[in-house]
């Protein structure tokens, strides 16, 4: 029987200690991940979405049949209340990557072959640009649709502030492939960086409802405007490649192009009328309440 622990039962220990630790030192980088995406996502969000507000989106949409009574303040709840969870499932992937499981390298000297540090670049949009098709075309399955993606289809006719006002579900599961990607392939930091912000700049842009982009390629506001309108169509985060490919492509209206147009009576009744029909078998009864409609009870 030992009276005294021996040098090995000391080394134990201490061992033991070193180890508790280093896994409390991860619990607290793993927090401070959560709470600094949490941080930078609404800084984000609300700062973009803020300044397209003010600078860029057209406050006559305000009168557009479709638009809800109080839609601003309820579209940066939604925000609001799906971020939190949302940045908690995201995290896992930004500890993975802290933790060194992801392909990313610090400088152009590292790159896996020439001009790869510029490839990666299309070579990331055009990998998210093909899942979230997919993704998001499941999103719109009968059998999910009501629960999982009719949150962000509430807003007809978005703003800026609709561009993150999801379902956390849905907002993460849009998300996974720019998280994916870089455990796939090769991605330099300070790319991933820029990626990110652009994604986040994107993603309010296409809310917009400034339609510059009258292109047969780029799925910009006026595309995605027709999905928001009609939504069974453009899909597409980045292009309208898949939509073309998948039947589900939708050239805007030419008249979404033209200012005289664009906000005209005439316009918005025939999408009203046509979004009224698609409705009634995407969702049945419409529950919304729609600020042309109190304006009319007035």
């Amino acid at each position: 029987m030992r009276l005294f622990p021996s040098i090995f039962d000391l080394l134990s220990l201490l061992r033991e200690e070193n180890n508790h630790e280093e896994r409390e030192r991860e619990r607290e980088r793993e927090k401070l991940i959560f709470v600094n995406f949490r941080i930078f996502g609404l800084l984000v969000y609300f700062i973009v979405a803020s300044l397209s507000y003010i600078f860029i989106w057209d406050k006559t949409t305000y009168k557009h049949p479709k638009f809800l009574k109080n839609q601003i303040a309820m579209e940066i709840k939604q925000a609001m209340s799906a971020m939190p969870p949302m940045a908690l499932l995201t995290a896992p992937f930004f500890v993975l990557e802290v933790r060194g499981y992801a392909k990313l390298y610090d400088s152009v000297a590292e790159e896996p072959f020439p001009y790869y540090s510029i490839l990666q670049f299309p070579f990331f949009i055009c990998f998210t640009d093909f899942f979230i098709y997919w993704i998001h075309r499941g999103l719109h399955h009968p059998r999910v649709y009501r629960t999982l993606h009719k949150p962000h289809h509430k807003w007809i006719m978005p703003s800026p502030y609709a561009s993150h006002a999801f379902h956390p579900l849905d907002g993460w599961s849009q998300s996974v492939p720019y998280h994916v990607f870089p455990f796939i392939f090769p991605l330099q930091k300070l790319a991933y960086v820029f990626l990110f912000g652009f994604i986040n700049l994107w993603t309010v842009f296409i809310h917009d409802g400034e339609y510059v982009a009258n292109s047969p390629v780029v799925n910009g506001a006026a595309c995605h405007t027709m999905h928001h309108l009609y939504f069974n169509y453009n899909y597409g985060q980045f292009t309208t490649l898949w939509d073309r490919m998948g039947g589900s492509y939708r050239k805007p209206n030419e008249e979404l192009f033209r200012r005289e147009t664009k906000m005209g009576d005439q316009e918005w009744k025939r999408q009203a009328k046509e979004m009224e029909s698609i409705l009634k078998t995407v969702e049945g009864d419409d529950d919304r309440n729609y600020s042309a409609e109190q304006k009319k009870d007035l």
